[in-house]
């Protein structure tokens, strides 16, 4: 399986893309002004994004896992936990650990600069879960590498892992209109698209909630979770004060953003 890695990352991400983009024009949440006007942004960044990471760090978090298990580092195998432990654990924990990164982003300003790039995105759909800056991603992939070898992840679980916050970004991100008895007791396992948009808010107090990106259990248990916006769901306004218009989503600016105050 990890030999086809690349394949099953790229088959999953473009099954759900496919899959996002048709539910959203069949059952759009939202009215978009933009819509596709923001796509060629939202995909250069990622576009720039891949050739940076595979520049400086070719094998990824699934080929920091195979260098640490070759040498026996990590948490789980000092301890001897069994793979079919260590597996579902190094899920949760790495899913953890995502959360507390997405709040510190928010609360460190240097970095929020970093990710206001995804934050200032005026519209949701399925391309904002790709958009963010590739400094955002380098920091990311360090953070994720650092704890895959301090856990001694599987690699089997990072690659799962990887997939699953790809396919879940993608969804959660999605302007789709999920009913209402779906998507109350969906949200108690995994971060809904009407959950995440809360956090998109440009009401600060609702930016900094709803931190999950696939389970939704972290939020409930910290204290970060909001149900709904003030304004509702339809009535909410999404981004950045400053930088909504449509000249402010060209890759250009979107790359020097985080220089600006």
């Amino acid at each position: 399986m990890l030999d086809q890695e690349p394949i099953i990352r790229l088959s999953v991400f473009a099954a759900v893309l496919v899959a996002m983009a048709a539910l959203e024009h069949a059952f759009p949440r939202r009215p978009q002004r933009l819509a596709w006007r923001r796509w060629p942004s939202n995909f250069g960044l990622v576009a720039v994004a891949t050739v940076l990471l595979r520049l400086v760090a070719p094998a990824g978090a699934v080929g920091v896992a195979l260098w640490a298990e070759s040498r026996g580092l990590g948490l789980f195998p000092v301890l001897g936990v069994p793979w079919w432990v260590a597996a579902p654990a190094a899920v949760l924990l790495l899913d953890l650990l995502i959360y507390a990164q997405h709040r510190i982003f928010h609360a460190v300003p240097i970095l929020w600069r970093l990710h206001r790039v995804h934050h200032a995105d005026p519209e949701l759909d399925a391309s904002s879960g790709l958009r963010f800056h590739p400094v955002e991603i380098l920091l990311s992939l360090a953070i994720k590498g650092l704890a895959v070898v301090a856990l001694g992840a599987p690699p089997e679980a990072v690659l799962v892992f990887e997939v699953l916050l790809n396919a879940t970004s993608l969804f959660n991100h999605a302007n789709i209109a999920i009913p209402a008895w779906v998507d109350r007791p969906l949200r108690w396992v995994v971060v809904t698209p009407d959950m995440h948009r809360v956090h998109h808010s440009e009401i600060r107090a609702e930016t900094d909630s709803d931190f999950g990106f696939c389970l939704s259990v972290w939020d409930r248990m910290f204290g970060t979770y909001v149900a709904e916006p003030a304004a509702g769901q339809l009535g909410m306004v999404i981004g950045v004060e400053g930088y909504r218009e449509e000249a402010e989503q060209r890759i250009d600016r979107l790359l020097v953003q985080p220089l600006k105050g």
